[in-house]
């Protein structure tokens, strides 16, 4: 009896220690709350390990007992973790920068596979959380300043009364770019409206870009590229910045966001205000920047049930009314001959819901939903018009991290409803589009430093059937210092007669789609070369060269009467815009230099002649060069230099050079004082040429190729009351 009671007791301890001596961590940002990968996770006399790309590591071959855990990685202070085994739940460890949040937050876009960029087939440039509140100082407003700034973007002003603006990637038209927040769809057809003149840079943690297809993963709308605006998130300590802002074209802003967290809830509020005076540049009695009230509203809550769950609420409200035309209108003087105005007033709400979930392995579960509702109204001295649409986006993915490859995959659901509110007649109809896709991707590490991903993505649309989009990708590192990208995919995108244009074309004159119209089809190549190296402990050089040809073939075009309705149609042939992008990057010290030029040949095959693509320049180049001294003053350089570009009819507008300066005095770590100036040179269109033909009653405004706000100084007091 003795020896079966010895023989129980050894069987029960050893399944004891083999069963119950597993330590489980995961390793976060304390300040973003982010997952920290590559975090060397060592207990003390044993074998270590790395987190993975989730943050996660696993020790199983300790003993039961006591343990010390050191936590280690580049940019962030050790910490240390007393632990007693057998323990089997969940560690979650936080760990405190050193450096900036610029650091922390590039190591990883939210890219589906959660890859760091230097290493991912799928190229994306990030501006960080350094690079948000310097914008928040400079143009607190949007962000439509800083995308600018980047090679191979360009920000197109299509409407000189409104001042609204789209986003062109590598030739194309804004409509072939797709705009996420959080990796949901924001804007499209009639909520395109005024889209990124809506998002202040306070609100947001980074922009991350991605530049030609990526519409396997994102949906079939991403054919020039897109742009994934990425919330701020609360952390443990204490968060909150407070902006003042006014120029001297009659602009004033007031943004503030405060955030924290515990461990089981946490919040982040972001609420912004700006003033806009209505102001005539150059004197010829109409507005060159339209009178503008607009308030923004951007509350989320978060729940934490677990170390491996988060569930967030959110809410964004934007509310803005803009009123450009004839100055002595907008002033209330309306006369016979002083008719002309045009005021819009919208109003965005979107609710959206984020549950991320990890699970056994790693493995990583995402349920994301949003619901926006967007209503403008547009009154001029003619016509008044009011319509509403109603966006929706929901998805389900999983994200199989491993060592040696990655699969992610999911299905989602997505949709917009356009309603003609009660109004003046317009020939517009109601309409509504839905898109059930799925998706699926693989990653492989191969030997030799090469990594290859390829996906699909399957969409069923209501109204123009199934698309079959597969995109594959290489990215090979030859060593440290050089690397490569190869990539091709496909996308496609469903026509809509109120999808962002060149020009802003009046709503009452857009005739409803044909019959028989198609959706839009392309392909898009990609091939890169890569350059690194480290000339110093505090200086880095990075050259990126990259080549682009994207064709779309059965392309939507307007076309416009002289006196009549604007038609929409398939062409008979296809676009094709090819080229390279050339950006370096370099920091010396104190010094840091940004460099990009872009050459770019747009054409349209569907014409027999000027097969040029319209306002869109050859050449483009544009560099920032920053200096500063570290907790005192910060100095900025920008400037852009666009070529010639072509008008429709055959004609050239000249080049031009744009300049900005700006200098920020440090006071402590909490306040800032910033002093900006736009738009050095004065260079405006209005310098070359009328902005507009007909008579003052009644004008028709050219197309817009160059600023026409002239230039601007701006100042601003940044509180940033949560630092230490």
């Amino acid at each position: 009896m003795k020896i079966w009671m010895l023989l129980i007791a050894c069987l029960f301890y050893t399944f004891s220690v083999s069963a119950q001596d597993i330590f489980r961590v995961t390793v976060r940002s304390r300040s973003t709350t982010q997952a920290l990968p590559g975090v060397s996770v060592t207990p003390t006399g044993g074998r270590g390990v790395v987190t993975n790309d989730s943050g996660q590591a696993v020790i199983s071959e300790l003993s039961a007992g006591k343990h010390t855990i050191q936590f280690s990685s580049i940019g962030y202070e050790p910490f240390t973790l007393t632990v007693t085994l057998p323990d089997t739940g969940w560690h979650e460890v936080l760990l405190t920068a050193v450096h900036k949040e610029m650091e922390e937050v590039t190591v990883l876009a939210s890219t589906r596979n959660n890859q760091r960029i230097e290493n991912s087939p799928l190229k994306v440039e990030v501006l960080g959380k350094e690079e948000m509140n310097e914008e928040n100082a400079i143009k607190p407003g949007n962000i439509a300043s800083i995308l600018g700034d980047v090679s191979g973007i360009q920000i197109q002003q299509s409407s000189a009364v409104s001042g609204n603006s789209n986003v062109r990637i590598q030739g194309l038209d804004g409509r072939y770019t797709q705009i996420l927040r959080d990796g949901m769809p924001l804007f499209d057809g009639f909520s395109g409206g005024f889209g990124i003149m809506q998002i202040p840079p306070l609100d947001l943690k980074q922009v991350e870009l991605i530049k030609g297809s990526a519409s396997t993963l994102y949906g079939g709308g991403a054919i020039g590229g897109l742009i994934n605006l990425i919330s701020k998130r609360p952390g443990y300590e204490q968060e909150g910045m407070f902006t003042l802002n006014q120029s001297t074209l009659k602009e004033s802003n007031f943004n503030a966001y405060v955030a924290k967290r515990n461990k089981k809830v946490g919040y982040n509020f972001f609420g912004g205000v700006t003033h806009q005076g209505a102001v005539d540049v150059n004197d010829d009695s109409f507005s060159d920047v339209p009178k503008t009230d607009a308030v923004v509203l951007h509350p989320r809550f978060f729940i934490y049930p677990d170390s491996k769950t988060t569930i967030a609420l959110g809410y964004t409200g934007t509310f803005e009314t803009r009123n450009g035309g004839d100055m002595q209108v907008i002033k209330g003087n309306k006369d016979a001959v002083h008719q002309f105005f045009e005021k819009n007033k919208t109003d965005r709400h979107t609710g959206d819901l984020l549950v991320d979930r990890t699970i056994g392995n790693g493995n990583r579960l995402e349920l994301k939903a949003s619901v926006t509702s967007f209503d403008r109204e547009i009154n001029t001295n003619v016509h008044h018009f009011k319509g509403n649409q109603l966006n929706y986006f929901t998805e389900a993915s999983i994200l199989i991290p491993r060592e040696k490859y990655s699969f992610v995959a999911g299905v989602n659901a997505t949709g917009d409803r356009f309603k003609v509110l009660p109004s003046d007649p317009v020939l517009l109809t109601n309409f509504d589009n839905n898109t059930v896709g799925a998706f699926a991707q693989g990653t492989f590490n191969l030997p030799v430093n090469t990594t290859l991903e390829a996906g699909i993505r399957t969409d069923h649309h209501n109204n123009y059937g199934n698309f079959v989009l597969p995109r594959i990708a290489l990215f090979h590192r030859f060593n440290e210092q050089w690397a490569t990208r190869l990539g091709v995919g496909f996308g496609y995108k469903a026509p809509n007669p109120l999808a962002v244009q060149t020009v802003d074309y009046p709503i009452q004159e857009i005739q409803p789609l044909p019959a028989g119209i198609q959706a839009e089809k392309s392909i898009g190549y990609n091939a890169e070369v890569n350059f690194k190296t480290e000339l110093s402990n505090e200086s880095t050089l990075f050259i990126n060269h990259a080549f682009f040809l994207t064709q779309i073939n059965n392309p939507v075009i307007a076309t416009e009467e002289a006196a009549g309705p604007v038609t929409f149609n398939n062409a008979g042939s296809h676009i094709l815009t090819r080229g390279f992008d050339t950006y370096a990057q370099l920091k010396l010290g104190a010094w840091e230099l940004y460099a990009g030029y872009t050459y770019t040949i747009a054409e349209r095959k569907y014409l027999k002649d000027n097969q040029f693509m319209p306002l869109t320049p050859r050449n483009r180049m544009a560099f920032v060069l920053v200096y500063e001294i570290e907790g005192t003053w910060r100095f900025g350089l920008e400037g852009s230099y666009t070529g010639t570009q072509y008008r429709d009819g055959d004609s050239k507008t000249p080049d031009y050079l744009f300049t900005a300066l700006m200098v920020e005095r440090k006071l402590g770590k909490k306040i800032s004082l910033v002093a900006n100036c736009e738009n050095l040179l004065d260079y405006r269109q209005s310098r070359h040429e009328t902005l507009y033909t007909g008579s003052i009653s009644d004008p028709t405004f050219k197309p817009l190729w160059a600023p026409i706000d002239g230039r601007v100084i701006n100042c601003s007091l940044r509180w940033n009351w949560g630092a230490k």
